[in-house]
């Protein structure tokens, strides 16, 4: 399987649709399989407000559209499914609520116990990270690449990398195992634009 990209927003989305010509531009460059939208820090209400403005320009680029944490947000929103950490809902009860076809990925930071849980569990993908130092939230557990190897030689359920993932690492990452790998800042952060982060990013993940 090839490796592919999981695109992550900002932590902050002040102007939902001067950001949704933002996401427009960097899901127009190239193939990505999937947008989390992880918003910290503000109230429902405009977490809410952002999710109805960049849901229906990912779906136009065939991008599935998940949220991060907020369950009942996103059975709300119909959105396409959720990423939830340790500390937050737990799979069997998100999968509850949002029924058998929507997706839901774990966070299983360094834990193959973890990520064997939820794959057992019928998550549709576990996340594992961070593999490098990351701007984007306080890291408190590295992960190996090493675990990424091993994953793909024992388990068909995919596995997500996240952490730090720039177009210098990516792949290093994707060699290892990755089945996507996660970004944020390598992205929104690029010094020529988000096109141009997706773009270095996808040079790198062709070349595996």
């Amino acid at each position: 399987m090839e490796c592919r990209l999981y695109l992550i927003t900002p932590p902050r989305i002040d102007d939902a649709e001067a950001f949704g010509r933002t996401l427009d531009a960097a899901l127009s460059a190239g193939d990505i399989a999937a947008l989390q939208i992880r918003l910290k820090d503000v109230p429902l209400d405009h977490i809410r407000a952002v999710t109805r403005v960049l849901t229906p320009i990912a779906h136009a680029h065939g991008v599935a559209v998940l949220m991060n944490d907020h369950v009942d947000l996103a059975k709300e929103l119909g959105l396409d499914g959720v990423h939830v950490g340790q500390s937050d809902m737990a799979y069997k009860e998100a999968r509850r609520i949002l029924g058998a076809k929507a997706m839901i990925g774990v966070t299983c930071h360094n834990s193959r116990h973890l990520a064997m849980d939820a794959a057992e569990a019928g998550a549709d993908y576990v996340a594992f990270g961070a593999f490098y130092p990351t701007q984007t939230k306080t890291v408190e557990h590295m992960a190996e690449l090493e675990t990424l190897s091993i994953w793909q030689e024992s388990m068909e359920t995919p596995c997500v990398a996240i952490g730090g993932i720039t177009a210098a690492n990516a792949r290093e990452v994707a060699e290892a195992g990755a089945d996507f790998i996660a970004v944020s800042g390598a992205v929104w952060n690029h010094p020529e634009g988000p096109a141009a982060g997706v773009k270095a990013l996808l040079e790198e993940l062709v070349q595996v």
